[in-house]
């Protein structure tokens, strides 16, 4: 972590920071709320709010809802404002011109003053881009006997009628008033405006203010775009320490927070530094997302996402101990932390996406793997890995620990043993495996690959040989008598099923993937038993379901 080496010594530039960090970190331990209140309520609020940084008054600001927040917009300085627009004003790299007129609302308070101040802070070009967005500019010189329809202002020289569009009510009263401060303000400057933005481009203005937004969002720690997406580099993560025996058993016990630990084990000066840089890391990773830096949805994402590639990198590193974890942040810069994360989630991601190219990995689009294992691979192999759930239809999530990545490679494992054996039984190459499965009559996709694997077992268990097709009409009820035994209350599998079919199908099957072979006997066995077992052997026949679960002659669409 640069710069913060021990306690040092200050000067007072570096004395005022730390004050002001401070008062960051109390204030930001308020809800958004109580915050405000603290900041409006203060002895001299004006000045406390102009001394805090523009984008915390901003995410305030946001939590509170601007509607409610008007009054620490209104105590802001001129600056501060502008930053507010360029957080708040732009949809990406787009003036949202309604956006803005509401931020303008909000701005407006009793000192008119502050409010010109504001108002000629902002840059020139996003105010022409609202004119030209809500007002038709009319020139009476060149044409007295214009045709106007709704409301107009009209300059006090006579030579420019605006004509209002666009806007309604709140918003047509705000735009009027805004024109008319300028006016009279100044009235030539505003003429010269009015001038200016009849004849300006709309697209040569927003680029212009385009460029003055990003170079002061670089000023606030957003860096460019190719430099954010470094922060995404792969990076050698390196083995990771052995963890200390009361580490092990706590890990064992609960997940640890080690960026909690970080702080605990710090001194002021060093979590000063560490704040400044995950600001940066949360900024630089909202560029590499492409998300808007005012939007406050997304602010929180990207900043789980931080925390969350931070985490890991930290487990990584200190072997699992969370009291290794400030030394850790003292000897490593937090950048290369968050990369040591990532890196170790890309690993998994490379691994899903080189099972994904082999050539027998899917058929017509459809991968030869069971439902949870083609989530797993699926999740992996996004711009950003994440982990499947079990449940099935959620949202994948980031990983959090060396725990979930473990649990992600198992299940990785057993995909890459799925496509290895579902491959081999289906004749090894592609071109037979599109013929086998052609015998179905339906697609792959409809057909999947669990009831693929059941109609091998059963043709395994009714002819003794891997014979990839649907259970003929004629032995449904054979295959009853070979599976199930008991009573409807108790039935059970025969003794010898899952060994005399797996039997039949291990020897076509890599030898690396025989044990998954008998994982997926038995899993497809047991819920061939629980679903159609009592049913069979209540009356002796197969039941209609059946074909929900293995495909039956007559029974596809």
């Amino acid at each position: 972590m640069s710069n913060g080496k021990g306690n040092g010594t200050r000067g007072n530039g570096s004395d005022t920071q730390h004050a002001l960090n401070t008062v960051r970190r109390q204030l930001a331990s308020l809800p958004a709320r109580k915050r405000m209140d603290a900041l409006v309520e203060s002895r001299d609020a004006r000045a406390l709010v102009r001394s805090l940084p523009a984008e915390d008054l901003y995410f305030t600001v946001m939590e509170v809802g601007l509607a409610d927040a008007t009054e620490l917009v209104q105590l802001a300085s001129p600056e501060q404002f502008r930053i507010f627009v360029d957080l708040g004003g732009w949809k990406k790299d787009q003036i949202s011109p309604h956006e803005v007129l509401t931020w303008l609302r909000a701005a407006r308070g009793d000192a008119s003053e502050d409010f010109l101040l504001k108002l000629r802070k902002m840059d020139a070009e996003v105010l022409e881009y609202l004119l030209r967005e809500f007002t038709l500019i009319h020139d009476l010189e060149e044409n007295p006997d214009v045709h106007v329809e709704g409301v107009t202002l009209e300059t006090p020289e006579g030579r420019y009628l605006v004509e209002f569009k666009g806007v309604e009510g709140p918003e047509l009263a705000a735009l009027r008033s805004i024109l008319n401060d300028l006016i009279a303000d100044n009235p030539f400057e505003a003429v010269r405006f009015l001038e200016a933005t009849r004849w300006e481009v709309p697209g040569e203005m927003e680029e212009t203010a385009y460029r003055f937004r990003t170079a002061r969002l670089q000023d606030l720690g957003f860096p460019p775009l190719e430099e954010a997406a470094r922060l995404f580099s792969r990076v050698d993560t390196g083995p990771a320490p052995a963890p200390a025996v009361s580490a092990a058993l706590a890990a064992a016990r609960e997940q640890p927070n080690y960026l909690e630990a970080v702080f605990r084990d710090l001194d002021e000066v060093e979590r000063d530094n560490l704040e400044a840089e995950l600001r940066y890391l949360a900024n630089a990773t909202l560029v590499a997302e492409v998300e808007d830096p005012g939007d406050l949805d997304a602010i929180r994402r990207v900043g789980e996402i931080t925390r969350d590639y931070l985490l890991l990198g930290l487990e990584h590193l200190t072997g699992g101990d969370p009291s290794r974890a400030a030394q850790v942040v003292r000897d490593t810069e937090l950048r290369r932390v968050f990369q040591v994360g990532f890196s170790l989630t890309l690993a998994l991601k490379f691994r899903a996406e080189r099972l994904m190219k082999q050539p027998l990995a899917q058929v017509e689009g459809t991968p030869l793997l069971f439902p949870e294992e083609t989530a797993a691979v699926e999740a992996l192999r996004r711009k950003r890995p994440r982990r499947a759930l079990k449940v099935p239809g959620a949202e994948p999530v980031p990983f959090r620990s060396r725990r979930e990545l473990a649990a992600s490679e198992q299940v990785l494992s057993r995909a890459e043993a799925q496509v290895a054996l579902l491959g081999a039984l289906l004749g090894g190459t592609p071109e037979r495996a599109h013929e086998l499965l052609a015998r179905f009559g339906v697609e792959p996709r409809v057909l999947g690959m669990e009831r693929l694997f059941a109609a091998l077992v059963a043709m395994a268990l009714l002819e003794g040989k891997v014979d990839p097709r649907a259970v003929p009409s004629a032995r449904r009820d054979e295959l009853g008598t070979l599976l199930f035994e008991g009573t409807p209350e108790a039935p059970r599998l025969r003794p010898d099923v899952v060994e005399r079919a797996a039997s039949v199908l291990e020897p076509g099957v890599p030898e690396p993937a025989r044990p998954e072979l008998r994982r997926l006997v038995s899993v497809t066995l047991a819920r061939l038993l629980e679903e159609l077992a009592p049913s069979f052997l209540q009356e002796g026949r197969m039941d209609p379901i059946a074909s929900v679960l293995l495909p039956m002659e007559g029974t596809e669409p």
